[in-house]
């Protein structure tokens, strides 16, 4: 019986040692409430300063931009591109390349010109200039003599105006017109023509870039291309300048 009665002061005990652990857990509730509180009242602090900023038309500094990105000596090379030369300054496996031809430093191909091609290629050191050039958005026309097989109809002609349909899309409409043999250098080697079947030659100017797209144009309407010059990018032409040769342009004037 003793012992019975001296168990009943345990029991209690422990529920009141529990009743006192329960009263000390509040304190880690009210301490998360305090970050919670703490964390709402800087955003409402961040909110104020921009409706501040907003009131008085202030705005917040933005990143210095680096100064790399400014050309100081902005150079643009006019190059006329030799067929079989590859549109770029190394080749591991030996080919002609730009390297061959072009002496001035640090300035790089706005755009390309296939190794089958040739023609005008434009080079500079302003990556501004390059991205006006290269980018699709920016509508820079490109222009080419295109001699084609055959004898394109009114048709045909047409339809390159109109723009036709290619695996990777349609094309832009273009600038196109039929017209005399320009007067251009001898190509190495010649162009095989066949005899027995007429040449003409095309002006082409286009304002996009797709993969070899003036010769997969023409090839569309029923008249391979045999020969491709490009003559023009925006407002600078190849003029007289020789095959083979390049003349920097001075851009500071």
């Amino acid at each position: 019986m003793s012992d019975r009665l001296s168990a009943k002061p345990s029991n209690k005990n422990h529920r009141n040692n529990a009743s006192s652990h329960q009263r000390t857990t509040p304190s880690a509730k009210q301490s998360a409430n305090s970050h919670k509180n703490s964390a709402k009242q800087n955003l409402n602090s961040m909110t104020k300063t921009a409706r501040t900023a907003k009131k008085h038309n202030t705005r917040f500094a933005k990143p210095h931009r680096s100064s790399k990105s400014i050309v100081n000596d902005p150079k643009i090379v006019l190059f006329n591109k030799p067929f079989d030369v590859l549109c770029q300054f190394t080749d591991e496996q030996g080919r002609s390349t730009l390297k061959d031809f072009i002496t001035v430093k640090d300035v790089y191909a706005a755009g390309r010109l296939d190794r089958d091609s040739e023609g005008l290629l434009l080079l500079t050191n302003d990556g501004k200039l390059q991205a006006k050039i290269t980018q699709p958005k920016k509508k820079t026309y490109k222009g080419y003599w295109v001699q084609v097989e055959g004898e394109p109809s009114e048709t045909a002609v047409q339809s390159l105006i109109n723009g036709v349909q290619l695996k990777d899309g349609p094309t832009l409409p273009a600038k196109v017109s039929i017209i005399n043999e320009p007067k251009v250098w001898p190509r190495t080697p010649p162009v095989r023509e066949r005899k027995s079947i007429p040449t003409t030659w095309l002006d082409i100017q286009i304002c996009e870039g797709k993969n070899r797209q003036v010769r997969r144009m023409t090839a569309h309407v029923g008249h391979p291309t045999l020969r491709l010059i490009r003559y023009k990018i925006g407002q600078w032409q190849l003029d007289s300048l020789p095959s083979g040769e390049f003349k920097v342009i001075d851009i500071t004037k």
